[in-house]
């Protein structure tokens, strides 16, 4: 390769990254004008913040039983009362939140890279890659997640490892799809096809130039998934597939509280509201995001 087309690949190149990268900081900006969009950062990043700091955090152990305190309603010393085993019901939402952290994340880590990889295969290559890798996905697609996460979770074997690959089995399709979708259109642009008259080959055009400026709209997308995570874990703890006693996991606390909604109500309810929080937060911020990142929405 000659100097001359190193410098043109090179200029491709710093090109892409620039856009992307000011596209990034003009969104971080409007970010700040966004109140919803901060109120949910907010929630998460507290959310984070307990679950990192829950030993110190949590008044009491998640799993040590104190009969003669079990059933006792929301009062100064047990701020969400206590479950039948006389657990207190905060500290077990505060090492939860633990439990959820590490869920979405490793199911994030697993469906974006994934996602992400084959979607932009299929839309870069086309023709029968594209046709089988597409195929493939509507499979998957064709199937209910939850229904799916079940079936998964169910021959695996009960676990928060189980249900956590059960989750992401389910979950890369719609990255796969959308990344597809953006890749169609980014193999098009100026700056790829200068790359490509330049000798650059069909790998560096596919992780360099293309997959970057897909990541974006991924983002949007991994944000959006993540309160259906988080019901399909709880889901999953709730019938028994999920993360197992006594770990605090939300799912399973609403599950074993069940039996007392009439007469307990903070047994099963606060998990839920637990729930209902993170997800709204998780929600907020990806319509936020939606609106910042994706070119379809992004406001000038």
């Amino acid at each position: 390769m000659t100097e001359a087309k190193m410098i043109v690949q090179h200029n491709a190149l710093h090109q892409g990254a620039g856009r992307f990268y000011r596209s990034l900081r003009k969104s971080i900006d409007k970010l700040t004008r966004e109140p919803l969009g901060m109120l949910g950062f907010a929630v998460l990043a507290l959310l984070i913040l307990v679950a990192i700091f829950s030993p110190w955090i949590a008044p009491y152990s998640p799993i040590t039983q104190n009969l003669p305190q079990a059933l006792q309603p929301p009062s100064w010393a047990h701020l969400a009362g206590t479950d039948e085993f006389g657990r207190d019901i905060l500290s077990r939402l505060i090492y939860g939140a633990r439990i959820t952290i590490q869920t979405v994340l490793s199911v994030t880590v697993i469906v974006g890279p994934v996602g992400l990889i084959i979607g932009v295969v299929a839309g870069f290559m086309g023709g029968r890659t594209d046709a089988i890798l597409m195929r493939a996905t509507d499979i998957v697609l064709s199937f209910p997640s939850l229904i799916l996460a079940l079936a998964f979770a169910a021959a695996l074997g009960a676990g928060l490892g189980t249900a956590i690959i059960a989750i992401s089995l389910t979950g890369w399709p719609p990255i796969a799809r959308l990344a597809r979708a953006e890749a169609l259109i980014v193999r098009n642009t100026d700056y790829v096809a200068a790359a490509r008259l330049y000798g650059a080959s069909p790998l560096r055009l596919l992780f360099l130039y293309i997959a970057p400026m897909c990541i974006p709209s991924v983002v949007v997308r991994l944000t959006m998934n993540m309160a259906g995570i988080i019901l399909t874990a709880a889901a999953l703890g709730f019938l028994g597939l999920g993360a197992q006693p006594p770990s605090p996991e939300w799912g399973a606390m609403i599950s074993s509280g069940r039996k007392f909604m009439i007469d307990n109500w903070w047994v099963a309810v606060m998990p839920g509201i637990a729930i209902l929080l993170t997800s709204l937060a998780f929600n907020l911020v990806g319509d936020a995001l939606r609106d910042l990142l994706d070119p379809r929405h992004a406001r000038s």
